[in-house]
């Protein structure tokens, strides 16, 4: 049995859990998130308790792998619902910066042109700090929305526009990320001849 798919998913106050056939819809204070499981796995609400349980019919491989799969996605959706999630990033390198324009996310990373991206519906792009301010203060930038997927998603998108490089650490990384960094070519004395 699948230690994380046995234990029920308790839903917290104000969160609604409906189920129509595979498609498992939960609303919460901010918002509605809707899901349709794998076929292999039950899912049902046990309005005793006030939870979700998920159950497997028969123990092959592809069972036990969605039992507790189903689990995750389902507590992930009640988590965004109740709570969100946000993804903090910073844009590290002189001249970058990041600016919301209409329905587009506009970041200059170094390119000759800046680098758009289309905000997905449901994402919210928050900008702390527009622009860097030298190697030590970077431009900040925060992703956050109800699925956890979506955001994960796009801050990875952003992410992807500007690698971090290893030896100035120019880029775009998340919070709190480290970067290994290499030494540059070391200058080689008059030698010689």
């Amino acid at each position: 049995m699948s230690r994380i798919g046995k234990k029920p998913v308790t839903l917290p106050s104000g969160v609604k859990f409906a189920l129509a056939g595979r498609k498992v819809s939960i609303t919460g204070p901010k918002g509605t998130l809707t899901w349709e499981h794998a076929p292999v796995v039950k899912v049902r609400h046990d309005a005793a308790a006030n939870a979700v349980i998920i159950e497997r019919t028969n123990d092959t491989a592809t069972q036990r792998a969605m039992h507790g799969t189903t689990r995750a996605l389902i507590n992930n959706m009640v988590q965004g619902v109740t709570q969100g999630y946000e993804k903090k990033m910073e844009i590290y390198g002189t001249g970058f910066g990041c600016a919301v324009k209409g329905k587009d996310l506009e970041l200059n990373v170094g390119y000759a042109n800046a680098v758009k991206l289309a905000i997905p519906q449901g994402i919210k792009v928050d900008i702390e700090v527009a622009q860097t301010r030298g190697d030590e203060n970077p431009a900040k930038l925060s992703v956050s929305g109800i699925d956890k997927q979506v955001v994960g998603q796009f801050a990875r998108l952003i992410k992807d526009s500007r690698q971090p490089e290893p030896y100035k650490g120019k880029g775009v990384r998340f919070a709190g990320e480290q970067i290994k960094r290499k030494a540059g070519k070391a200058f080689a004395g008059a030698g010689g001849g």
